[in-house]
């Protein structure tokens, strides 16, 4: 009954919201945007934008309040939009769905592109970034780099860097070239990283990786409305550690491609019509060879098989703003493990951790921006999908049958979400706030997982294909205002979600892990709440002097009052920006409260607060008809040693780093 009421305030405050429309005036003002974008840059032109121009992905992205990372080593981190990490969130590639191959989650999306082929990435928060597919806590789309029609012939530039702790060697190039015809863009990026060291000179054993990156994309004009687009992404890591878990990755490779037109019509209400194809195929595998004592050795690889399309048009009627997006993907996720007893005279035991799940989505998904008057505008979004699971391996669909007996091979599901806000503008003034209902299906490890180790609470999950759609309520609200001199905004959202999806023991079950805790079967607890809330605030000083800082707080407890997992604590930087003709230099500090309100049921316990300091400079010059950046800095001047809340079994931190960029084109 409480649900039933609490579905029908959110539908009553769309009706309400609708009907106040309905009498405003028309005006033909564009809306405002909800989503928040961090810039990245071009290729050339990284130094501009960020601190450090050679960080990886994951760094830039957790400049955002809303974005957080779990960190399993120094490489490939996992990012967590509102407190909540992969099966709810939604993460794209220029609006594609890639879906990663490790049942450990050790290769999200974003560990397969590269800053240098990026210009930004938009972070869209809950049903906000519903346009790609189903999510609960919001999206990120990372954008990439292109030249365009702009007719502005060869560009040419290299990078190179190095950091002192773990020795990682950074080289990269781009070549591009564009007329107002034809147009294309090359990148390359490599890097090489031992070791790390934690603060006092503690070296974190299993954190080295190397990795390579390249990415090509060209457009085709064939007149002035229509153009035809390729790109690839190729990405290959080895040898890649990973010190919070028992296991390291041999090899994390995807193949990552694309064919898109584009039509932008003459005098119609349709201003573009956007259709892309797109294939990615990823090959992920776990083993540990290189750990000198295990109970069992064992080789765990992955693969994942992704066909899409997506068409979507925008266009203007009035003051109407809207879109309309047709998208589809078919996904084929296998994964199985091999164990090798210690004694040869023993056979190998063999099976399917994701059981050759085969996930077909079809969506549509409408978008309507009303402007209500030169200061405010109303956004309305819906959308309906078909999600459609298949286990296809018969061996796999009998183990789960086990647990199961009447599971079936196949499960259908509707999904569905709505969303409303309201914005206002006047004077640098500005506040919004908006009402959303979404759900989600159940990931492929929560579905059909197969005795899935989880080293950070020891138990091995099982899936479970009969579990509901999980289902969110949401409400957000934003107050900022912004003056030639300071900008200022705090944003808060709030989740009620039920049938919220966890792992509960299941006494009667032995684990297959050796030391294992037990074995967890995933189930849905009534609901689970989630609140989020952030303050940024910039001061610009004079023309040379700028400070910026950031407030994050987060709160998380299901039905029992328990604390949810990865539930940030206070967080907090604070920086001080110097700029001069050419020279820049910055000061920044950061940092996290103690974690109270940990949750000892998902593996958690107490994380201590930190603050480290970071000091970078910047100087750019002109040899002949080359640019030239240089930046230095050091990372955590202090040498702090210190571990946070998303840090995978309180694995520490990187301690004092020296890093140097250089940066130059023609």
């Amino acid at each position: 009954m409480m649900k039933k009421k609490l579905y029908g305030f959110v539908l009553s405050c769309f009706a309400s919201i609708t009907l106040y429309a309905q009498d405003q005036v028309a005006d033909t003002v564009v809306p405002k945007k909800l989503n928040e974008v961090i810039v990245i840059g071009k290729k050339t032109q990284l130094y501009q934008k960020q601190t450090k121009p050679l960080a990886t992905v994951e760094e830039y992205l957790q400049q955002s309040g809303k974005v957080g990372m779990i960190k399993r080593g120094g490489y490939a981190w996992e990012p967590i939009i509102n407190s909540m990490a992969t099966e709810r969130t939604l993460i794209t590639i220029d609006g594609m769905r890639v879906f990663g191959a490790c049942t450990d989650k050790m290769d999200p999306i974003t560990s397969y592109v590269e800053v240098s082929n990026l210009s930004e990435a938009t972070i869209t928060s809950g049903q906000l970034g519903g346009c790609h597919g189903a999510t609960i806590g919001g999206a990120i789309d990372l954008k990439r780099n292109r030249s365009g029609f702009m007719n502005s012939g060869w560009d040419v530039s290299l990078h190179s860097g190095f950091e002192s702790n773990g020795n990682q060697k950074i080289i990269g190039s781009a070549v591009n070239y564009a007329n107002n015809r034809f147009y294309i863009d090359t990148d390359f990026m490599y890097r090489d990283a031992e070791n790390y060291s934690a603060g006092n000179n503690q070296e974190v054993l299993y954190s080295q990786f190397r990795k390579f990156n390249i990415s090509a994309t060209s457009g085709f004009s064939f007149d002035e409305n229509k153009m035809l687009e390729a790109s690839l992404i190729y990405d290959k890591a080895t040898d890649v550690g990973y010190p919070a878990l028992p296991m390291d990755v041999s090899l994390a490779e995807a193949l990552i491609t694309s064919l898109k037109f584009e039509y932008v019509p003459k005098s119609s209400k349709i201003e573009n019509w956007e259709t892309k194809i797109y294939y990615n195929t990823i090959t992920h595998i776990m083993d540990d060879t290189k750990r000198p004592f295990v109970p069992i050795r064992m080789d765990m690889p992955g693969w994942s098989d992704t066909y899409g399309f997506y068409s979507k048009a925008k266009g203007v009627y009035k003051r109407h703003h809207f879109l309309v997006d047709l998208n589809s993907f078919y996904n084929r996720s296998i994964a199985e493990m091999t164990m090798y007893p210690s004694d040869p005279k023993e056979s190998l035991m063999f099976m399917f951790t994701w059981p050759d799940v085969r996930t077909l989505y079809n969506a549509v998904f409408m978008e309507d921006n009303i402007i209500l008057n030169s200061r405010s505008s109303l956004r309305f979004s819906a959308s309906i999908a078909n999600h459609f699971n298949k286990v296809a391996d018969a061996l796999g669909l009998e183990s789960l049958q086990i647990f199961y007996p009447n599971m079936k091979d196949g499960k259908n599901r509707i999904l569905k979400s709505i969303s409303s806000n309201y914005t206002y503008y006047k004077n640098g003034f500005q506040y919004g706030f908006g009402l959303a209902y979404g759900e989600r299906a159940t990931s492929v490890s929560e579905g059909y997982g197969f005795y899935l180790f989880n080293s950070f609470d020891r138990y091995d999950y099982i899936g479970n294909p009969e579990l509901k759609n999980e289902k969110s309520a949401e409400a957000n609200a934003f107050v900022g205002y912004k003056t030639k001199k300071i900008s200022t905004k705090i944003s808060s959202s709030y989740f009620h979600i039920s049938n919220y999806i966890v792992g509960k023991p299941a006494e009667n079950l032995i684990p297959m892990t050796i030391g294992a805790s037990g074995i967890k079967i995933y189930t849905a607890l009534d609901y689970a709440t989630i609140f989020n809330t952030d303050l940024n605030i910039e001061y610009q000083f004079d023309t040379n002097f700028k400070w910026s800082g950031q407030l994050v707080y987060s709160y998380g407890q299901d039905y029992k009052k328990e604390n949810l997992p990865f539930i940030s604590p206070l967080r907090y930087s604070s920086t001080l920006l110097y700029k001069l003709n050419k020279f820049s230099s910055e000061i920044a500090v950061q940092g996290n409260a103690v974690q109270t309100q940990y949750s000892p049921f998902y593996g958690e316990d107490r994380t201590p607060d930190y603050a480290i300091l970071n000091f970078a400079s910047s100087y750019s010059f002109q040899i002949d008809k080359s640019k030239w950046n240089v930046k230095a800095g050091i990372e955590n001047v202090l040498d702090a040693y210190y571990s946070t809340f998303s840090d995978w079994n309180n694995i520490p931190r990187k301690g004092r780093n020296f890093f140097l960029n250089i940066s130059f084109g023609f």
